[in-house]
This record gives structure tokens, sequence and C-alpha cells, in this order.
């Protein structure tokens, strides 16, 4: 038996190369790969960085509505639509066009919602929205998105990853990768749920692709344990913990030190952020401690799984430097098939869920100090169709699927306060006015948080991946920037 031999055949290509010698092709590559950039976050891959370009604006906070809020209900008020309520939809409207769910010629659907203008844009603004109609003063109110999805999956993970396709890196990951985070004690990039279910996109859309996995999105819960798994096992104390830790980040640091794969690095970071974790998560999550005034402002109840302690929550979370929370809240796909998805009871349950918390958000950072640096997004993956879809012969009022034309809103730090950016046609079918892709909103948020969008890359095989894709059709919408 030939043990020299056996052991040359279990040897991977990396190790056969890294043991060649000082100066081998192996050694040389790895000392390029260990360069002054991986070097100075060898140690803390989190480690607060100040942002390439000029920003005031410090964390992100992304309300993210998963199934497609109807714009045309909540934020795009179309007299011709309920002028021409239930009549065939015009042929140019449906010239060309496919559709997730309406077959034949559908009926145009006209809002059942009353609107009032608002602000001193004079925004119209739907009776489900109270609470949105207090900020519009505070926000930039968009209603000519687009994007070239329409199935909610792809959708979500174009919006939040750039990608329709899951492995690419989310937004979070990206900014925190960019950016580090400002607490060492937390998460630089946070998520939590509400509606029930995790959006329709999946865990991917919070994943960090091919980034390194410790700028992955932490998922946190507000009922229960805040974060699954990270306290220790039954009959281990603390200091056990720390001593085990201290074993495994020993033995880390030599494999890292010998093969140079910044997953080792990632894997001794999120042992220790685990073990900072038990102590400073609970702290934060504990929205007890908040005065009650302020709970009563959110709607917030403490030990409740919603959409209002979460955005409670989020605001804890920036306040103590958390670099990326995103909110997604489950159940706006209004297909009109029952009472649980129709616009007369689903979409306005969902508003009710949802308005009061995310206008408090806005005015508690504001109160704070704390809007100036903080952006916040609120908004779907795409839009709804003007058109009632009536499944099967359904009775229930909804709208299918429409990536055309698609309304968010944004406030914050580098946003224009109390505009209303871009228009659509009588219909509120095709946009005529300027028009925001998804690509453009991607290049927008960057730009807010100091980076060149079309610099701001990682290389990957063999290409330097960004946020915003291949090309350099996103552009920054300087039309709503302060």
């Amino acid at each position: 038996m030939n043990l020299r031999l056996i052991h040359a055949r279990a040897q991977s290509r990396r190790e056969f190369l890294a043991a060649s010698g000082k100066f081998s092709l192996g050694a040389i590559a790895l000392q390029s790969l260990m360069g002054k950039g991986f070097a100075a976050d060898a140690q803390n891959p989190l480690a607060p960085k100040a942002a390439p370009l000029p920003s005031k604006v410090k964390a992100v906070i992304y309300l993210a509505m998963s199934g497609a809020p109807s714009q045309h209900d909540l934020f795009d008020w179309k007299p011709e639509l309920v002028k021409h309520h239930m009549e065939d939809c015009p042929d140019e409207l449906m010239k060309g066009q496919t559709f997730a769910f309406i077959k034949g010629k559908p009926k145009l659907l006209g809002s059942p919602y009353k609107f009032a203008q608002h602000g001193q844009s004079g925004a119209w603004v739907s009776e489900l929205l109270p609470g949105f109609a207090s900020i519009t003063d505070d926000v930039a109110l968009i209603r000519s998105m687009n994007t070239d999805q329409f199935n909610h999956a792809p959708a979500e993970l174009f919006l939040y990853t750039g990608n329709m396709r899951s492995g690419a890196a989310s937004m979070g990951s990206w900014l925190t990768y960019g950016l580090g985070s400002e607490n060492q004690d937390l998460p630089g990039f946070v998520v939590m749920l509400s509606g029930g279910t995790d959006p329709t996109g999946g865990k991917s859309l919070w994943g960090s692709g091919f980034l390194p996995s410790v700028y992955q999105g932490v998922q946190c819960r507000a009922a229960g344990e805040p974060i699954l798994f990270a306290n220790n096992p039954a009959g281990m104390s603390r200091e056990s913990r720390r001593r085990s830790l201290d074993a495994l980040k020993t033995l880390n640091e030599a494999e890292a030190q010998t093969f140079g794969d910044p997953e080792t690095l990632t894997r001794i970071q999120q042992y220790e952020l685990a073990y900072r974790m038990q102590l400073a998560v609970p702290e934060v999550m504990d929205i007890a401690k908040e005065p009650e005034a302020i709970r009563t402002m959110y709607g917030a109840k403490p030990g409740e799984a919603s959409f209002a302690n979460n955005c409670l929550l989020a605001r804890r979370l920036v306040e103590k430097g958390v670099r990326f929370v995103q909110l997604y809240d489950w159940g706006w796909d209004v297909h009109g098939t029952g009472s649980g998805d129709d616009l007369i009871t689903g979409l306005s349950n969902k508003c009710r869920q949802t308005d009061q918390a995310a206008a408090a958000l806005v005015q508690d950072l504001k109160q704070r100090g704390l809007l100036d640096s903080t952006l916040v997004v609120w908004g779907g993956e795409f839009g709804r169709t003007p058109m009632n879809e009536a499944r099967g012969g359904s009775t229930f009022l909804g709208r299918d699927h429409h990536p055309h034309a698609f309304s968010i809103w944004m406030a914050g730090g580098g946003v224009k306060p109390g505009i209303v950016f871009g228009a659509t046609d009588d219909f509120g079918y095709h946009i005529t006015q300027d028009k925001v892709t998804v690509r453009d909103l991607q290049a927008t948020i960057l730009h807010l948080m100091g980076f060149d969008p079309y610099r701001f890359s990682y290389r990957y095989q063999g290409l330097n991946q960004r946020l915003i894709g291949p090309t350099n059709e996103g552009q920054i919408v300087k039309g709503i920037l302060a």
C-alpha cells in the first residue's frame, strides 16, 4: 500500500497548490487573493466602512408588500375607470398583452373607494390609507414604476436581488458588504415577516448569493425566540459556550491561514456574532420597554407577530446601528377569487393591518431626528390591472398582475419630500410621464447610500457582478432627489 499515493489522490487542488511551496503558483495566487482589501476585512468583515461617495443616509428600512398592492385603489386615482366601470376593456389595451389569469375580454374595474387630495402636493390618496394621507408631505410618491416580470417570485427576486432567478445577492447583502454594520453585537441585515408566511420569492430574497454568507439577512421574530437556534443548548452555560468558541476559533483561524477561504472567516464571525446576539438581540427586540404612547402610535402589542410590531422594531434596530432592515408583509395578492383576496375585504384588511404602523414609522423617525439618515421604501413587486379578473366567473372584485405601471413611496435621507412623481394614462395602464424601472430604483437606492451604482461590484465567475445587472440601463432618478 502506497500511503503517499493515497494521500496525494485525496488532496484537493487547493490543498496541493497551497502545500507546493512559498513561491508556487498556488501560493502566489493565494497572496493575490489576500491582498489589501481582503486582509483589511479578514478579522471582521462587518466592520463599519465609509461610503465611497458623500451621503447622509446610514440605514435603509424597506417595507416590502409581498403580493403587489393595487395602485388603482390606493394611490393612482382614475375617475375614467369609475366612469366606465364594468364596461368592456378597450381593444387597444388588450392587443398583444399577456396576463397571468385573465381570459377573454375583461371588464374595466373602477375603484370602489373614495379618494381625496392631501398635503402640499395634492396627492390623491384612498380612504383606505388615512395614515399615509397624514405623511404625504414627508414622502415622494412614485406612480410610474415599471418591471418586466409579471409573476410573483421572479418579480420579487428581480426587485430585491437584481436577478429573476435565485442565487444573486440581495440588496441588503450588497449594502452590508459595502458599508459593514455600525453595531457589532447585532446583524448588519435583519429581516422580519408578517402576514402568516414567507414572501413568494422565499428566503432567497435576503440571501447573500455569491457574496460571502456573513452578509446574508438574519431573520428575526417579534414573538417567541427572536432568532432561532442562537441560544445555548440545554445544559451548556455561557462560560462553556465561550470556551468552545475559543477552541473553534483557533482551529478555523489555522484553516483560514492555510487555505485563505473567506467562508472560513465568515464561519468565525457568525459564531462570534451569535454569541454576542444572545444578549443584544433580546434587549433590542423587547418593545415592552417602549413608552405606551409610542406603542399606541404604531398599534404595536408586545408578544404579537404583527407588521406593527415589526415597524417599531425596525426603528429600534436602525437606532442601534443596524444597516438594512427589511419587513416582508404577505397577503396583497388581490385576485378576487373569494372574500379573503378581494378588493372589498382582502385589500381593506391589509391596509388596516399596515397603514397606521407604516405612517408611524416615518413620523417616529422624524421626531427622533433619524429620518434624514434613514431611507424608508414602501412597495410591492408589480401592480394590478385596471380590469376585473373574474377568474372562473367569480363575482368578487379583484385585479390580475400588471407589470407596466405601479406605485411605491420613499421617504428620508436624500429624497425630496412632499412630491408626486410620474403619471399613468386615464386607465392607469401605461406610464405617460417619468417612467421608473426596477433597475432605476436599485441605482437610486445605491446612490442615496453613497455608491456609484455602475462601479459597485463583486468579482464572481470572471465577471464584475452588480445589483443593477450587467448593463447600464438603470438610471438614478434625479427627479426625486432632494
